[in-house]
């Protein structure tokens, strides 16, 4: 399951987060599924961080392509 939460979107990932807190917040998950979601809605919000910081730093790369200053193509997660 972790490989194939790797390659979610961003969009898959937050909604499947989504999905878990509001099952976590019903209060009615048994402590042994609270607890599998809990680790499952963490793995999905460090992928949520990593695609919006991939975003960020693309987003600088092309401001700053737009003001004439041009580097390098960088490494996301998802390629390394």
């Amino acid at each position: 399951m972790e490989s194939k939460a790797a390659n979610l979107s961003f969009e898959a990932a937050l909604t499947n987060l989504e999905s878990i807190v509001e099952a976590m917040e019903s209060g009615d998950v048994p402590l042994a599924e609270l607890l599998a979601q809990f680790e499952e809605g963490t793995k999905l919000l460090k992928i949520c961080e990593a695609r919006l910081k991939a975003a960020e730093l693309k987003i600088e790369q092309l401001k700053k392509q737009k003001d004439g200053v041009s580097f390098e193509k960088f490494a996301t997660e998802r390629e390394t």
